[in-house]
């Protein structure tokens, strides 16, 4: 049986394995998916498990996409871009990881038909999958991204790739076109970004990285003010089905039967 993780902390809302375990069974693939919130000294141990056939492949999510990275012997293009990974599996003997996050959100907004030419966004967080929105947002055509923080010192960071990247202090939100929540503020019902949007212009796009819970007060604010809103869904499907096709050679489907499934608890 193939072995396969998603590491993150939180991981209790992580549906990773819901829909994997799920595509496993559909695909006839003798496999297994589980999540685990290891400490950040259990890493290497867990990436090296690839290598010596323990683990067949894993995802990562919040905060350990930054930290694998040493502990992986060969980088896709757009995880080196990103300085980001999120999928890893073993490639030619070698520990290769790779970003399926950038054409997760690529996807997500074409599939809403959100047209993002020449346009302008905000970015709230910097987190570890900022640097894919980014990438993401400028294969779309966007003509500007600023980013805002708590601390300017995870901006400047970011800002080494991506010296065009503007920056906006927290709390002062610049008049833009997206709004993107990329912190992990909203994954508890109670949480609360204390971001005031009431000067925002009306008829803007509001997008939430999370997707459970699938309405973030961070949602909930945009859309009584009459924006519109999306959730992370669409983008954890894309990310996973193309994880899912490096692994395994195959790209699953994404439909109604899917869907209702991952709904349905």
């Amino acid at each position: 049986m193939k072995k396969h993780l998603i590491i993150g902390n939180p991981i209790e809302h992580s549906l990773s394995p819901k829909i994997h375990n799920y595509w496993f069974k559909k695909n006839n693939i003798d496999a297994i998916y589980e999540k685990v919130a290891p400490d950040a000294s259990e890493i290497e141990n867990i990436v090296k498990d690839i290598k010596q056939n323990n683990l067949f492949a894993m995802n990562v999510t919040v905060p350990f996409k930054q930290q694998v990275i040493p502990f992986i012997e060969e980088l896709s293009p757009a995880a080196k871009k990103t300085n980001s990974v999120n999928t890893i599996c073993k490639k030619n003997g070698k520990i290769y990881g790779d970003n399926t996050d950038i054409i997760g959100f690529e996807l997500a907004i074409k599939d809403k038909k959100i047209d993002l030419y020449n346009k302008e966004a905000l970015i709230l967080g910097a987190g570890g999958v900022v640097p894919s929105i980014i990438v993401a947002l400028e294969n779309l055509g966007i003509n500007k991204i600023y980013l805002t923080n708590r601390t300017s010192k995870k901006v400047e960071k970011i800002k080494l790739n991506f010296p065009l990247i503007g920056e906006v202090k927290w709390g002062k939100l610049e008049n833009s076109d997206i709004f993107i929540n990329a912190t992990s503020v909203g994954l508890k019902t109670t949480d609360q970004l204390n971001i005031n949007i009431s000067g925002i212009k009306p008829n803007k796009f509001f997008y939430d990285v999370i997707y459970n819970p699938p309405m973030t007060n961070f949602l909930k604010k945009a859309k009584s003010y009459g924006h519109e809103i999306l959730n992370g869904e669409t983008m954890f499907l894309y990310q996973a089905q193309k994880a899912f096709q490096i692994w395994h050679n195959i790209t699953p489907k994404i439909d109604k039967d899917l869907i209702e499934f991952l709904n349905n608890d």
